[in-house]
């Protein structure tokens, strides 16, 4: 068996180079202009792939290259300045145009609304970053909407849910029957472990609805649509913000206890541990945030490179190999999916248990 994965290793590893020392005498004999044309194709799959993580102001379902027609729908754009205005996204044209309202203009540039004058002027720092002033800005995006449609559809589902236990004598039908189990393993395997039999019924409603929020979220994410919800660095935000108050305002005598003057501990010990302590109770929150964020961007980031190589091979062999690739990554995708929504529920559960703790007196 194991001579069988070497050679499995070493016909990769032939394959690979010789996929790559092609590609090289290709990129040899590639005229100038066909050079060009290579790194023009690179650049546009590159801010392809940006546009596709960050959030935007309509909803793109495809689009031509060429002439830079896009098709899909509007979202209305909410500033406020000066007073409130309200308009639809294709006002602005995918960025090639100005919105004038009163003596002020309003540009699109990098999916953000700046206020600049009648050119379209946007004024840059030493670092590349836009100094225009903006508007404050309550529009209604691609991620707000899709956060409303996962609201609505957890609302649906286990409001349906809660009506077939009153009506079946706590006997759920339907999709519910799918259901119940997680709600059980939620209670029976992270809340009641983490949290302890006392405590844990308080806070199930919070950890169903980051539960399903984050999976059903990462879900929609998979989807061709661009919706890219948990890789927003603000929703992540947002969601460990919330356990992060509860988890204070949870916490008992003992909690603070054990992070400002640890009992059992010689006194220098107690101040030097106390800030590592403080410390890491921002921590917990920040890790929370960026694990999530972090890993849900780069798997869409992932999938999409490997699709974009599809148009870079030029060739049966390769784009076949990344299309294959592709598949298998966005199959992972759905373990993804359920995967961080289930760590981010249970380090939820984890840090109330701490807060909630009781501590036998220390003699």
């Amino acid at each position: 068996m194991q001579k069988n994965i070497i050679n499995s290793i070493l016909l990769v590893s032939f394959l690979i180079l010789g996929l790559h020392g092609f590609s090289q005498h290709q990129e040899n004999l590639t005229k100038p202009e066909d050079q060009e044309a290579e790194k023009d194709l690179k650049n546009e799959i590159k801010n392809d792939i940006k546009h596709h993580v960050k959030d935007a102001y309509s909803f793109v379902f495809f689009s031509n290259s060429k002439t830079g027609e896009s098709y899909g729908f509007s979202l209305p754009v909410i500033l406020i300045d000066n007073g409130l205005h309200v308009f639809l996204s294709s006002k602005f044209n995918n960025g090639n145009k100005l919105v004038h309202i009163g003596d002020t203009y309003y540009k699109l540039s990098h999916s953000k609304i700046y206020k600049t004058d009648a050119k379209g002027t946007i004024t840059l720092n030493a670092h590349g970053h836009p100094t225009n002033d903006k508007p404050i800005d309550l529009s209604i995006t691609k991620n707000v909407l899709s956060i409303a449609l996962v609201s609505l559809i957890l609302f649906l589902i286990f409001s349906g849910l809660a009506k077939s236990y009153a009506k079946n004598g706590l006997i759920p039908k339907g999709i519910g029957r799918f259901f119940e189990p997680i709600v059980l393993y939620i209670r029976d395997e992270i809340a009641i472990p983490n949290i302890g039999e006392k405590h844990y019924k308080k806070y199930m409603n919070y950890l169903l609805t980051i539960f399903f929020f984050i999976w059903f979220s990462n879900l929609i994410g998979i989807t061709p649509f661009g919706i890219n919800i948990t890789g927003n660095i603000a929703v992540t935000f947002a969601l460990a913000l919330l356990t992060f108050i509860i988890t204070q305002f949870s916490g008992n005598k003992n909690y603070w206890k054990h992070i400002f003057w640890m009992p059992g501990v010689p006194v220098p010990m107690k101040i030097i541990l106390a800030p590592i302590e403080l410390l890491g109770v921002l921590i917990k929150p920040f890790a929370l945030m960026i694990r999530l964020f972090a890993n849900i961007s780069a798997g869409h980031i992932v999938i999409y490179s490997l699709l974009g190589l599809i148009f870079i091979f030029k060739s049966y062999l390769g784009s076949s190999l990344s299309f294959g690739l592709a598949l298998v990554i966005s199959v992972l995708e759905l373990l993804v999916a359920i995967l961080q929504a289930y760590i981010f529920t249970m380090l939820s559960a984890l840090y109330f248990g701490f807060a909630t703790e009781e501590h036998a007196e220390a003699h």
